[in-house]
């Protein structure tokens, strides 16, 4: 369809009936859901053709394998300011907008944290009027779509892409070469456009020979055929050796082609490479995006006549690194022959790189090569990057005093915090509008724009008629989600009863096993008499890697509670548990408005920030959770007297893992609590439902190995849940607690973080 490119935001109705007009030969109210939602796509395509691109002196590139940008439509037009005004003219014409955004499909681009915080970053960036623009890849299938069958999970592809859609093909390509092929990519955009501001683009390399007939059933497919799988998935399954070179293969294809547009940019304005540091600024998001580093110099010292020592310099002052992980198995490291197998044209690079740390320093710890041959990629980035920083102030105290810490003896500068925040155009106007227009009422539209205004709710502490108005809005999205989950899980919950909510990647440091532990634990008081005061729905959500056998465990354990309780008529009538199918930013704009108690329970130490804590506070729930991550910070901002905090501290845990004092099983011997939990695991009930293997096989793992040390806050998350849950029965106290934890969401604001970026990094 051919875009309207005269559109105004005075005439946004009259535009889209003529889109409508023009496409369909209709009026509104005789037009499909289908047919209105590609008008208003052609219709914000439209409009945002007209508006100014961010310009500057200096630009950004957010380099990063995941972007979970979630449904656009609805952010989109509030950003165009034009929401409001297309939701009356629906409404008089007896259509539902909310009705309309189901039509579109979730782009599925990004798996976790990671990738949504790299969108809400995007979006702060445009809204704040900054140039810069991300660079990933346009994954056709995504991670996978989640569905339960026999209990366990199973992974099926997860198809976006249409033939309209918010992605534009722009013509432009490059080659990319690799030892055995040569394949050319494609770039398509995306607009990201800022609220009351001007846009950026996300930029999504493919390539057309791209094949989604080479999938053998549900995910598997041949890894070996480059040509047809190589943005077929994110994050392919890594358990085989053919899995990790697809990586390899993705990884050097997203940072080619982003150092080649980055090339092309630089040359098409003019810019002086050796001045590159002036005009540019890339930032590395995890490891995924760090053989940029070698490519650049790569580039530079075969075609742009640069010495090696004078590339290496002007690389080192252009890039930068956020870590997001101290877990081991998320800092990459590469066998130095994988890469020599698929990238030989780099590891002269990279082995320049490391015989010039060795040659300055001889602590093994800091190489980058390793005495095995394995290439270490964050070694790379803090080496040969200009900044290093963390994700949450605790989390960056870990890296420079434990984890990185040897690197930050040498480097101590460019070691800094930036702790994560989310955008509250998405986690608040757009998924929760009613306490938004309750905010806007009280506050006036001030903290769209500076969200620490925020805090003049507190104004309204002890405000009875505000108190209840919010406790009013809370129960409305908690019908809208019962109403969502009885059509989606068909489980009906009980609308009035705490709703207990754990949503994230599924994995073990996140502790899920340690809240199915709870739930078995509430299970046996009731079927032993002990009946709690209030009932409470324990909602669970998320998707384990398919190569994560524990995860699939815990997932498996998880449905098996849910088949044995939801049909006990003696439990039911007190507890639930809901696992919903394939989680996603869509799913979470449902649950994190009805929320009334955030697990945040990932073993302290763990978690570098997480950011859904952020979204369940700015939306009225109280956190539960370990001193981890940003936990640390949402206490101090609230108070311990309005969160819920419980387990060991960083200090305590990480001196456990530093004795190898942890034994899991003396925990299980000493506590009769969590010995019975455990146990129930393989019980007569649960065998009789569930699979013997997968639980055997996790009740095993809990009690000689526990790794994450779940049975170690066992006791401890018992006690302070039962508490929480007993004070959701004062409601009077509660709604005060709500309303304090909206008030003191301004910080957590990606806006702020992304200020930050640019005030202490970028210097746009």
């Amino acid at each position: 369809m051919e875009l309207h490119n005269v559109v105004v935001k005075e005439k946004v109705v009259e535009q889209l009936e003529k889109i409508l007009h023009e496409n369909y030969n209709k009026e509104v109210d005789y037009c499909t859901n289908e047919e209105l939602y590609f008008a208003l796509l052609e219709l914000v395509k439209g409009m945002t053709s007209l508006k100014r691109m961010n310009h500057g002196n200096k630009k950004l590139y957010y380099i990063s394998a995941e972007f979970l940008i979630g449904k656009l439509l609805s952010n989109n037009l509030i950003n165009l300011g034009i929401y409001d005004e297309l939701n009356r003219f629906f409404k008089d014409n007896g259509k539902e907008l909310s009705s309309i955004e189901e039509v579109e499909p979730e782009p599925s681009l990004g798996n976790g944290g990671l990738g949504r915080l790299a969108s809400c970053f995007l979006d702060s960036i445009a809204s704040l009027g900054l140039q810069g623009d991300g660079i990933g890849l346009n994954y056709h299938l995504g991670l996978f779509k989640q569905d339960f069958i026999a209990k366990k999970q199973v992974a099926d592809k997860n198809s976006w892409i249409e033939s309209q859609s918010w992605l534009v093909d722009t013509n432009t390509s490059f080659k990319v070469s690799f030892k055995d092929l040569t394949v050319v990519s494609r770039l398509y955009d995306m607009d990201v456009i800022g609220y009351n501001n001007g846009i950026n683009k996300l930029h999504l390399f493919d390539i057309e020979t791209v094949d989604e007939s080479v999938l053998e059933s549900g995910i598997s497919f041949d890894q070996c055929d480059i040509k047809k799988n190589l943005t077929l998935f994110l994050y392919p399954d890594d358990s085989t050796k053919e899995g990790n070179y697809l990586r390899i293969y993705q990884e050097y294809f997203m940072v080619s082609n982003a150092a080649q547009y980055i090339f092309k940019e630089m040359h098409d304005q003019k810019k002086d490479i050796r001045k590159m540091d002036q005009h540019i600024v890339i930032q590395i998001n995890d490891t995924h995006p760090t053989l940029i580093i070698p490519e650049l110099i790569r580039i530079m010292t075969e075609d742009k006549g640069i010495s090696m020592d004078d590339a290496i310099e002007i690389v080192s002052k252009v890039c930068a690194y956020t870590n997001h992980t101290i877990l081991a198995e998320a800092l990459e490291k590469w066998p130095l022959a994988y890469l020599n197998d698929i990238i030989p044209q780099l590891v002269p690079i990279i082995n320049e790189l490391d015989k010039r740390v060795k040659e300055k320093y001889k602590n093994q710890k800091i190489q980058i090569i390793d005495d095995n041959l394995v290439v270490h990629m964050a070694h790379i980035d803090i080496h040969y990057g200009f900044s290093v920083n963390g994700v949450a102030q605790i989390h960056t105290d870990i890296l420079c005093n434990n984890e990185l810490n040897e690197f930050y003896k040498l480097y101590p500068s460019k070691f800094n915090n930036k702790t994560n925040g989310i955008t509250f155009r998405r986690w608040l106007y757009s998924c929760n509008k009613p306490l938004t227009k309750l905010l806007d009422q009280l506050l006036g539209e001030s903290y769209r724009k500076n969200s620490n205004a925020l805090n003049q709710l507190m104004n309204y502490y002890s405000d009875q008629t505000i108190l209840d108005e919010i406790c009013k809005i809370k129960h409305e999205k908690k019908v809208e989600l019962c109403e969502h989950i009885l059509k989606k899980e068909n489980i009906e919950i009980n609308v009035d009863s705490v709703f207990d909510i754990q949503i994230k990647r599924m994995h073990e440091y996140k502790r899920q096993q340690m809240n199915a532990l709870y739930v078995i634990h509430k299970y046996l008081e009731i079927k032993n008499g002990i009946i709690p005061d209030q009932s409470i729905t324990f909602i669970f959500g998320g998707k384990a890697a398919p190569a994560y056998t524990i995860a699939q465990d815990i997932i498996h354990l998880l449905l098996c509670l849910q088949e044995i309780i939801n049909n006990d008529d003696e439990a039911n009538k007190y507890i639930k548990v809901v696992m919903v199918k394939n989680y996603n930013v869509s799913y979470a704009e449902k649950l994190i408005p009805a929320c009334d108690i955030s697990e945040q329970i990932s073993l302290a130490s763990k978690e570098a920030s997480g950011t859904g804590n952020m979204k369940f506070m700015l939306n009225g729930a109280i956190t539960l959770g370990t001193m981890d991550g940003a936990n640390v910070e949402i206490a101090d901002l609230v108070g311990t007297e309005n969160c819920y905090i419980f387990g060991e501290s960083s200090e305590q845990v990480i001196s456990h893992y530093e004795k190898k004092d942890y034994n899991s099983k003396k925990c299980y011997k000493e506590s009769k609590s969590v010995k019975n939990a455990v146990d129930y695991i393989t019980s007569k009930s649960m065998l009789k439902v569930g699979c013997e293997e997968n639980l055997r096989r996790l009740h095993n793992e809990l009690i000689n190995k526990d790794w994450f040390m779940a049975l170690l806050d066992l006791e401890d998350y018992i006690r302070v849940k039962d508490q929480a849950i007993a004070d959701y029965s004062n409601q009077e106290k509660w709604k005060k607690m709500m309303l304090v934890n909206i008030a003191k969401a301004g910080y957590f604001s990606s806006d702020r973080t992304i200020e930050e970026y640019n005030r202490d990094i970028w210097r746009l």
